[in-house]
């Protein structure tokens, strides 16, 4: 029995077998990256519905083209993202995204409780200044993987970026027009 053999015990057995349990567990890590932004992506359709809603009920005021602009987009774009780029490089963006959904969806859960409990709610600015430090993080990490040896396709980065930026914009402007006047 030479080091070199494939029988059990030698060298390139062991490494032999180190890879293929190294390229099952990366198979096994897509598939639940894949099915996580799959569940993203369906989690997006429901926000599209909350803003259907708002126009049918003419809640007017909680309509904004802020409101609008980043619902519809973001369900037609992580269908795009979905159809034809799922990947690790998608995962991370919607993992903190998904991070902040739960944050900002349990201060909205709060509201519902009431006045007793809304005084006790004077976080929500820290909430908008948190999306803004997201888009910021986003378009740091899409950079960066720009340089590097990303297989994410470099047309999707620059959309990425464009539309981060598109995003710092509008949600000063809600900031400024909400918590500087």
């Amino acid at each position: 029995m030479g080091l070199l053999d494939s029988e059990p015990g030698s060298v390139l057995n062991a490494m032999s077998t180190a890879f293929n349990d190294t390229v099952e567990f990366y198979r096994w890590t897509w598939t639940i990256a894949a099915g996580a932004l799959w569940w993203y992506f369906v989690s997006k359709g429901v926000e599209y519905l909350d803003t259907v809603f708002f126009i049918l009920r003419k809640k007017n005021n909680q309509v904004s083209f802020l409101h609008v602009y980043h619902h519809c987009t973001m369900f037609t774009l992580w269908w795009i993202g979905i159809k034809w780029v799922a990947g690790g490089q998608a995962f991370f963006g919607a993992q903190m995204n998904s991070f902040i959904h739960v944050i900002m969806y349990s201060y909205y859960g709060l509201t519902a409780f009431g006045p007793w409990i809304q005084k006790y709610l004077w976080w929500k600015r820290y909430l908008t200044m948190l999306q803004l430090v997201q888009f910021h993080v986003t378009i740091g990490h899409t950079a960066l993987s720009l340089y590097t040896d990303c297989p994410f396709p470099k047309w999707m980065h620059w959309a990425l970026i464009a539309y981060a930026i598109s995003f710092i914009f509008l949600f000063l402007n809600f900031y400024t027009r909400t918590y500087n006047e």
